[in-house]
């Protein structure tokens, strides 16, 4: 339930549009004398049965599916975390979410889809470090991220992995800077599309080193296929959808692109440990068309971070590489503003623009 503070302007909202509040308000036009007394009881009854039933139906919620709309599409990083969520979200809340994948421009295709969404809950969107870049890099975008999509809750943040193809001769960053030195523009870098995170990482890394790397973008998880192949030779990838062909060999790691080394790769140096100033983290959270009552909003909130706190949760997102982010929904909205204004700075040195 909403604050008592919150309550009393849902109601005050709820008295204004309510024709109980006309007929109150005849009332008092027809006697100016009405007494204040009367007058408060009149307005607090006609609050009452709309307010209550706001209310009820916010904690009736969910009474139906609820979709959860994703922009990369399966297999991808995004996709893992979506489903990981939708599929705990059914189990607490009765109700199913369902994963809805529709991939394209860098995740706008998917924002957007929820911006126009009935703001009733049951429009979710999976709102990632992308969303915090998109408004820089899409001129002509009809919506505008932090005004149209209200934030509701994070759910993990975790680093992306600078990683190659087994035949570079480089096994260490070091030796890879040489490489790459020693090779100008015939190194091949991988993104997942003009704009993606991936390739804004990759544009952060190669401003702080000036070295030279070839940007070959793909559309979505079909980077790692191009880079396991060998038709590209680095690529700043997701550690959620990379770790397992780490592992198996397939491809080799160099360094994580956090601040601090990941749990899920222990003897993995981070960027910065050898790039000053280095850092970038893939992060996922949910997001709702604006407008939404703050009753779901708050519900989701609670609900997304007792399943963070679940100790199933926290080992399943660390084998992944993923630390969970337990957040208010000011404290989300306030990740989505620094990141934004971070992102803003590279891709307008970078001179990045995507349409």
């Amino acid at each position: 339930m909403p604050p008592a503070g919150e309550q009393s302007e849902i109601r005050l909202a709820l008295v204004r549009k309510s024709s109980a509040f006309v007929e109150v308000l005849k009332l008092v036009g027809n006697d100016m004398t009405l007494p204040r007394r009367k007058f408060l009881h009149l307005t607090a009854g006609a609050a009452a049965l709309p307010a209550a039933s706001w209310i009820a139906r916010a904690q009736s919620y969910p009474s139906r599916p609820v979709h959860l709309i994703e922009g990369f599409g399966p297999g991808s990083a995004p996709d893992i975390i979506a489903r990981l969520m939708a599929q705990r979200l059914s189990e607490r809340l009765g109700q199913a979410f369902v994963v809805d994948g529709r991939p394209g421009a860098s995740g706008t295709i998917a924002t957007e889809a929820v911006v126009r969404a009935a703001p009733d809950g049951y429009t979710l969107l999976l709102v990632l470090a992308s969303n915090a870049i998109n408004g820089s890099l899409y001129e002509h975008l009809d919506f505008d991220f932090i005004r149209d999509i209200a934030p509701v809750a994070g759910i993990a943040r975790g680093p992306f992995v600078m990683e190659v193809n087994p035949s570079v001769p480089a096994k260490t960053l070091p030796e890879f800077i040489a490489y790459a030195r020693a090779n100008p523009g015939k190194v091949n870098m991988g993104s997942a599309g003009t704009g993606d995170l991936t390739q804004i990482s990759g544009e952060l890394f190669k401003m702080l080193t000036g070295i030279n790397l070839f940007e070959v973008p793909y559309r979505g998880v079909e980077v790692i296929t191009g880079l396991i192949s060998g038709e590209v030779q680095v690529y700043f990838g997701p550690l959620v959808s990379s770790i397992a062909h780490i592992k198996a060999g397939r491809l080799r790691a160099l360094a994580v692109t956090t601040a601090t080394r990941s749990p899920a790769l222990p003897d993995i140096p981070t960027v910065g440990e050898f790039v000053p100033g280095y850092e970038a983290s893939a992060w996922q959270g949910i997001g709702v068309p604006k407008n939404t009552p703050t009753a779901i909003v708050q519900k989701l909130n609670g609900e997304i971070n007792a399943t963070l706190a679940e100790p199933e949760m926290r080992a399943r997102l660390a084998n992944l590489g993923e630390v969970p982010l337990e957040m208010t929904a000011a404290e989300f909205a306030k990740l989505i503003v620094d990141e934004t204004n971070k992102w803003r700075k590279v891709i307008r040195t970078a001179g990045i623009k995507a349409g």
